[in-house]
C-alpha cells in the first residue's frame, strides 16, 4: 500500500468517525432524547458472529428501570439491602467502566408481585419500574410511591423532594406507579395527585409548583412531550384516555377517549399529527389525527381495534418510521410474543415474527434493535416488506422488560439480574 492510498484511507476513516461523532447524543431519559425510542446515531450492523464487544457487565438486581445516559454516566434504579432492609436505590455508574460512582436511597422496596410473571428461569425480579431522567446537571427519580427526587448528577446530593401522596392528596394505582419523570424546558412533569391537582408541573431547578390541574387517574404510562401543528404540548395517557396539555399552565388542548382496564402502560406514540395508543387486558389499540382550527383542537379517531391479538401492547411501546409502527405487540405471551410491523393509518399487521415476548425496541437508522424478554438482542431491518433479521446475540441473563439505551455508539441494556454496555461503534 503506497503513501497516497494510506492518506486516502486515513481521510475517509477520519471523515466517517467525525460524522458518527456529530450524530452522537445522550440518552437522558426513558425512550431516549426525544422520548420516541429513536436514535440519531447509526451503529455498526451487522456485528461479528460472536456478538458486539462487551465493554462491561455489572449486577443490576431486580426491577424494570431502564438506563439513562448523560455526561459520561449511566443511571438506573435497582433494589439493594441496606441495614437489613430492602430499599429502592438510584445508582450512578461510570459509562465507560460500569463502576458505581454514587447511590441514593429513595424508598421502601416492597412490591406486590405485579412484575413476577414470566417464563422458565425468567420468573421473579419485581422491582422499580421507573427510569430516571437527566437534565441540566440534575437527575430526577420518581418512585413507586409517587415521590419525586431531584439530585445533583455529579455528587448525588439531594436537592429537593416532592411527596405527591402526602402533599398533593395522591392517588396511586394498583401495582404502584411505573411513570418516569418528564423534563421539558424548565419544567418537570408527573401525575398522581388528587382532584384538581392530578397532573403537576414543577420548576426543575427549585422544585416550586408551577401548576397543578385536572381530576384524572394515572396509569402506568410515562407522558411524552411533542410539537404538533407548531405547538409544544405534554401528552398523558390516563385512565380516561389521551390528554394533551399546555406545558406552560396545564390547560387542556385536546382529548382522545380510550378504554381503560386493569393497566395501561405504553407511552403515546406521536407520528406527525397522528397519535397512537394501546393497552392489554382486551383493550387493543387505536390512533387519532390531531386537528387545529384557530385555537380549537380536536382528536379525530382514525381507527380502534379491540382485543389482545392484533395491536395490543402490554408495556412495550413501539417506534414509528415512514408510516409504520414496529414493536412487540402482544399480551402476556412471555417468551413467545411477536415482533410486528403495523400500518399506522389502518392498524393492519404487515408482518409478525414470534419469539420476542414483552421486550422493547429502539430504532437506529434503518435498523430496529430489539431486546427480547429472554435477553436476546436482535437487529432487524425496519421495512414493511417482511421480517428481515440481520443478526442476533444472547446478550443478558434474567428477565428483560427494559428499553435499550443508545449513546455514543454504545448500547446499554439491563435485565432483572445484570446490566451491560455493548460496543456498536
Amino acid at each position: 500500500m503506497n503513501k497516497a492510498t494510506k492518506s486516502i484511507i486515513l481521510a475517509v476513516t477520519t471523515t466517517i468517525g467525525a460524522t458518527l461523532l456529530l450524530c452522537a447524543e445522550d440518552w437522558p431519559q426513558y425512550r431516549g432524547p426525544r422520548g420516541d425510542g429513536i436514535s440519531a446515531e447509526n451503529v455498526r450492523i451487522p456485528w461479528p458472529a460472536s456478538g458486539p464487544k462487551v465493554i462491561w457487565k455489572k449486577p443490576t438486581p431486580n426491577g424494570f428501570s431502564s438506563f439513562a445516559v448523560s455526561g459520561g454516566r449511566v443511571y438506573t434504579q435497582v433494589i439493594r439491602d441496606l441495614n437489613g432492609q430492602r430499599r429502592e436505590i438510584l445508582v450512578a455508574m461510570d459509562a465507560a467502566t460500569g463502576n458505581e460512582l454514587w447511590y441514593a436511597d429513595i424508598g421502601e422496596a416492597k412490591y406486590d408481585s405485579g412484575g413476577d410473571s414470566g417464563t422458565q428461569d425468567n420468573r421473579g425480579g419485581d422491582g422499580p419500574r421507573s427510569t430516571p431522567t437527566v437534565n441540566g446537571g440534575k437527575v430526577y427519580a420518581f418512585t413507586q410511591h409517587l415521590k419525586l427526587f431531584c439530585f445533583d448528577a455529579a455528587s448525588g446530593k439531594t436537592l429537593w423532594v416532592k411527596d405527591i401522596m402526602q402533599d398533593f392528596a395522591g392517588r396511586n394505582i394498583g401495582w404502584k406507579s411505573a411513570m418516569s419523570p418528564l423534563v421539558d424546558g424548565e419544567l418537570v412533569f408527573v401525575g398522581g395527585g388528587g382532584a384538581g391537582q392530578s397532573l403537576l408541573a414543577f420548576n426543575k431547578t427549585t422544585g416550586a409548583v408551577v401548576w397543578k390541574k385536572h381530576d384524572e387517574k394515572i396509569t402506568h404510562s410515562t407522558p411524552v412531550a411533542a410539537t404538533i401543528h407548531g405547538v409544544r404540548q405534554i401528552i398523558f395517557f390516563l385512565q380516561s384516555g389521551l390528554l394533551s396539555v399546555s406545558p406552560q399552565d396545564g390547560t387542556a388542548l385536546w382529548r382522545f377517549p380510550f378504554r381503560y382496564n386493569v393497566s395501561t402502560a405504553i407511552s403515546p406514540v406521536v407520528c406527525g399529527d397522528v397519535v397512537y395508543c394501546s393497552a392489554g387486558y382486551g383493550v387493543g389499540g387505536g390512533a387519532c389525527r390531531i386537528v387545529k382550527n384557530g385555537s380549537q383542537w380536536t382528536a379525530e379517531e382514525l381507527w380502534k381495534i379491540p382485543g389482545d391479538r392484533q395491536v395490543a401492547n402490554h408495556w412495550s411501546t413501539p417506534v414509528f418510521k415512514d408510516g409504520y409502527l414496529y414493536g412487540m405487540f402482544s399480551f402476556k405471551e412471555f417468551g413467545r410474543g411477536p415482533l410486528k410491523c403495523v400500518e399506522l393509518k389502518t392498524g393492519q399487521v404487515k408482518w409478525q415474527q414470534p419469539g420476542f415476548g414483552p421486550g422493547n425496541v429502539i430504532l437506529s437508522g434503518k435498523h430496529l434493535l430489539a431486546l427480547a424478554d429472554d435477553g436476546q438482542l436482535v437487529a432487524v431491518e425496519a421495512t414493511p416488506e417482511s421480517y428481515k433479521e440481520v443478526c442476533r446475540v444472547k446478550a443478558l441473563n434474567g428477565k428483560c422488560w427494559t428499553t435499550p439505551a443508545l449513546s455514543n455508539g454504545r448500547l446499554y441494556i439491563r435485565s432483572t439480574k445484570e446490566g451491560a454496555c455493548l460496543d456498536l461503534k
